[in-house]
């Protein structure tokens, strides 16, 4: 599998680790999932209209954030332990509650960042969810390779 992912590392070679390469292929991969879940709930599934869960009404967008986000967050933690954090020597329940921790974190990101875009500057909520993407991938990146799949010295 890593031989086909990493076909198109020498192009970037001279700008980024392989590491770097891998965590963009995954999360590349991920956020296109994400963003599809996410048009396909917003537009399809809750049809543009509120959910009520019956303790609480979300407006649609929230409600899409909400219901793909346990969906792609199994798919990114999949993703980055067998792909791009292989050497990391972290058990794997370490890494999935430390993900889980920086998960939650990327989670309320999304959610305050798209009540802002949405609710209060009116923006369309599929850019305002690519958007809020990009500012929680460099969150991730940085404190998924600096805690959760950290390379633990003996």
């Amino acid at each position: 599998m890593l031989k086909y992912i990493d076909v198109f590392y020498f192009i970037f070679r001279r700008f980024i680790s392989l590491k770097t390469y891998r965590y963009a292929f995954c999360g590349g991969s991920n956020l296109v999932f994400d963003t599809v879940l996410y048009f396909i709930f917003f537009h399809f599934i809750f049809d543009k209209q509120n959910v009520d869960l019956y303790f609480i009404v979300m407006s649609p967008h929230i409600a899409s954030l909400f219901f793909v986000f346990p969906i792609t967050f199994t798919s990114g933690f999949i993703l980055n332990k067998y792909i791009t954090f292989r050497a990391s020597s972290v058990a794997t329940k370490v890494q999935f509650m430390r993900y889980l921790i920086i998960g939650s974190g990327a989670i309320l990101l999304n959610y305050l960042l798209m009540k802002l875009l949405v609710d209060f500057l009116n923006f369309y909520p599929t850019p305002s969810r690519l958007i809020t993407i990009f500012i929680t991938i460099i969150y991730s990146y940085t404190l998924q390779n600096k805690f959760s799949f950290k390379i633990e010295k003996p």
